[in-house]
């Protein structure tokens, strides 16, 4: 499994990005000037701008020779721009259910977890399909793909461009089973994995009529 690699040096270059990743430890408009070698008053037009975008927020004062200083922060919704481990923890963790238990046993622990995590996305009784499919491509939005609904014969075809688990689809096929079982519970009709795996993974699901 490969590990999340660090944003390129060019795009950290950017005042912006700089900023960002320097602001994972609360520092001033001073400090980051001296960091970054702008002005401070470029600095606070920066931090002002992506305050306004739910980037940054205040996270204190410290105390200055003539007066407090404030100190700067990231957003929770900022911070998840950064890479994580988790795709590296979840597929060390498949990996010794693939050791450990038969396929069987692993595909159903997949879809257990998948139907958990739909829980909070259930539709309503009574919502239309359309509605419902809306729905579901939002669930996978929220999750940190990006996917599109197609009427196709038969049904339809929710036919991913940027899949949340494609970085585990590779090695850990079944992964995609877990995808299937959340959009099957928000559904609430059979879905079916299509996914195409390669180089560039592309998720799909068949939703039966």
């Amino acid at each position: 499994m490969t590990l999340p690699m660090p944003l390129p040096d060019r795009l950290l270059s950017f005042t912006p990005a700089r900023l960002l990743r320097l602001l994972r430890r609360p520092r001033s408009a001073g400090e980051l000037a001296a960091e970054v070698g702008v002005s401070g008053t470029a600095v606070r037009a920066h931090l002002a701008r992506m305050e306004r975008d739910g980037l940054v927020r205040p996270a204190g004062k410290r105390p200055g020779t003539r007066r407090p200083e404030v100190l700067y922060g990231l957003t929770p919704e900022a911070e998840q721009l950064f890479p994580k481990a988790y795709a590296a923890a979840f597929s060390a963790l498949l990996g010794l259910l693939r050791e450990r238990e038969a396929p069987a046993e692993v595909e159903a622990l997949l879809r257990e977890a998948g139907r958990r995590l739909a829980a909070d996305f259930t539709a309503p009784p009574g919502e239309p399909l359309p509605a419902r499919l809306e729905r579901a491509v939002g669930v996978l939005d929220a999750l940190g793909g990006h996917a599109e609904v197609h009427e196709v014969e038969g049904g339809h075809r929710i036919q991913g461009h940027s899949c949340p688990l494609a970085a585990l689809a590779a090695e850990h096929a079944p992964v995609c089973l877990l995808a299937a079982a959340i959009l099957e519970e928000v559904l609430g009709v059979p879905v079916r994995e299509v996914c195409s795996r390669g180089p560039a993974p592309r998720c799909a699901f068949a939703v039966a009529a």
